[in-house]
């Protein structure tokens, strides 16, 4: 790799805050997201979007090895370059208290970065670059995408720059440790600039405590024997049963003598101890268990070692077996109320065969049908792990309880449903599913008795209010009024009082009943 020295003709010795405009004319604002500040400058497609997320996804790891602050530009239409991503290291102190996301790039670094982007090199500043009184080294690294998974081809021009800034003002000699840690920095920058770096082939989420260079980090090399140990990757190890020094072992060979015994083993941890692979896994033994994370290094393609990233998670694993294990038991709790509320409507729907008088049988009825409604909402959230409900599911069912009604007073119905409810969470999901169920019983009970009609069901869900209509074209309400009845009292309570919502009834021009009703979304989410 040429590495180019920049002759930063025109840079002015030092710079401060004053030269700094944070109301530039082309701050873009704070609260964009990476894609949108990307795409706003329109000069990258989707593809190098997708690649800048997974850049961006290893932002802090690059700063932390680095020593230094990092940012991202990416080109504009007008020749110039925006900053969309900006990382501190956790290693050391920053230099920029600002962040430069939204912002424009800095006159003094736009000749390095425009090198960098023309010519496809990494250029370092020929002289060191001061910010507020501080001595910094700054490095242009573009950034090229790999075209394929498998392919070794990389776009022909690089679609965006990376500045690394080291703070100079700490004059003293390194530990091994921070020279590891640059060296490690400095072969993820080369991959960067050769496209090599993300890897397509990684695991596209992290899993929740995965491995920062600060928990632990080894350094193999090609055959997989750790040339470095940092002190925190060696502890792990230890507390795991490891004895000795790390270093010049073999990682494969350390693990699996930790290992001996396990009948399961993840059979992608051979791949990541040996760095062939740049996946995680996780090792348990003695009680500890340790995530690891693998990054193969790569010079022109071939593979030279790899960093191995490695920390304790114990205590999180524990907590997500907990977890685990009370989201069964909610579960279990769900489907027990489930067969509990249906063994009840049963016995309601026993009672009510058994009944002499109309109108016994009438109510128990009705008990019947409440009672199923409130058990299909129980029925869902035993199937799922989260405690919200896709509630077009759930009302899907509760339509089935049409057919029953209808057939009790020789009435023929055709039900409708349009729109979507979506995901609501489980308190409010009972209430609703409830009232749904004695608006739409309540139109074929009083609205089509003895007739052909339709009921129409429609859910307009926007950002802040779930609004339903029910509308039948039955013989409309008595007298226009609305009646007083339990059925009514019932919808009136879970609407307005449990929902915070509001409801109203009206008979439609010509024939039927309409009945709206409004839920506050922002309410439900509090």
């Amino acid at each position: 790799m040429v590495v180019l020295r920049s002759d930063c003709a025109g840079f002015p010795s030092r710079l401060t805050r004053r030269d700094w405009h944070p109301a530039s004319p082309h701050k873009l604002g704070h609260v964009s997201t990476l894609s949108n500040l990307v795409s706003n400058q329109g000069r990258s497609d989707e593809a190098d979007v997708e690649w800048l997320h997974l850049l961006v996804g290893d932002w802090q790891l690059l700063a932390d090895l680095a020593f230094a602050d990092i940012v991202l530009w990416v080109p504009t239409t007008d020749d110039n370059f925006v900053a969309v991503a900006h990382a501190r290291p956790s290693s050391s102190a920053t230099l920029f208290y600002r962040d430069f996301v939204g912002q424009a790039i800095r006159p003094e670094w736009k000749g390095q970065v425009s090198e960098a982007f023309r010519t496809a090199q990494i250029v370092d500043s020929a002289a060191p670059d001061w910010y507020e009184e501080t001595p910094t080294r700054a490095r242009a690294v573009p950034v090229l995408r790999r075209l394929s998974v498998t392919g070794s081809e990389s776009t022909a021009h690089p679609i965006a720059v990376i500045t690394r800034h080291t703070n100079l003002s700490e004059a003293r000699t390194p530990s091994r440790q921070e020279l590891t840690f640059n060296e490690c920095a400095d072969d993820l920058f080369a991959m960067i600039c050769a496209g090599d770096f993300p890897d397509l082939g990684a695991p596209t989420g992290p899993r929740r405590g995965a491995p920062r260079a600060s928990d632990g980090l080894l350094r193999l090399d090609v055959d997989g024997i750790v040339t470095f140990a940092s002190p925190n990757g060696l502890s792990a190890f230890n507390r795991m049963g490891f004895a000795g020094e790390l270093e010049a072992e073999s990682l494969a060979e350390v693990t699996t003598s930790l290992l001996s015994g396990k009948l399961m083993i993840d059979e992608s941890l051979p791949l990541v101890v040996t760095g062939r692979a740049p996946w995680r896994t996780d090792i348990e033994a003695r009680g500890v268990t340790v995530s690891l994370r693998a990054i193969p290094i790569r010079d022109r393609g071939e593979r030279v070692g790899a960093i191995v990233l490695c920390r304790d998670v114990t205590e999180l694993r524990h907590q997500e077996r907990e977890l685990i294990t009370k989201d069964a038991t909610i579960r279990e709790i769900h489907h027990r109320v489930k067969n509990n509320l249906q063994t009840v409507a049963s016995l309601l729907r026993i009672q009510a065969r058994r009944s002499h008088s109309d109108e016994a049988r009438d109510s128990l009825n009705q008990a019947m049908r409440r009672v199923a409604a409130i058990a299909v909402v129980h029925d869902t959230l035993s199937e799922g792990l989260n405690q919200n409900v896709d509630f077009d599911v759930v009302f899907d069912r509760v339509l089935k309880l049409i057919a029953e009604v209808a057939s009790t007073h020789n009435t023929k119905v055709h039900p409708t449903f349009t729109g979507s409810f979506g995901a609501l969470p489980s308190e409010y999901a009972t209430p609703l599913s409830l009232a749904l169920t004695e608006l739409v019983t309540n139109a074929v009970e009083h609205g089509l008795a003895g007739r052909e009609g339709n009921v129409e069901i429609i859910a307009d869900r926007s950002e802040k209010t779930l609004t339903v209509q029910v509308r039948d074209n039955g013989g409309g309400l008595p007298e226009g009024k609305v009646g007083s009845g339990l059925g009514t009292q019932i919808v009136r309570t879970l609407i307005q009082g449990e929902l915070g919502g509001s409801i109203d009834w009206h008979t439609m021009v010509g024939s039927g009943t309409e009945v709206t009703i409004e839920i506050p979304l922002t309410w439900l989410t509090k």
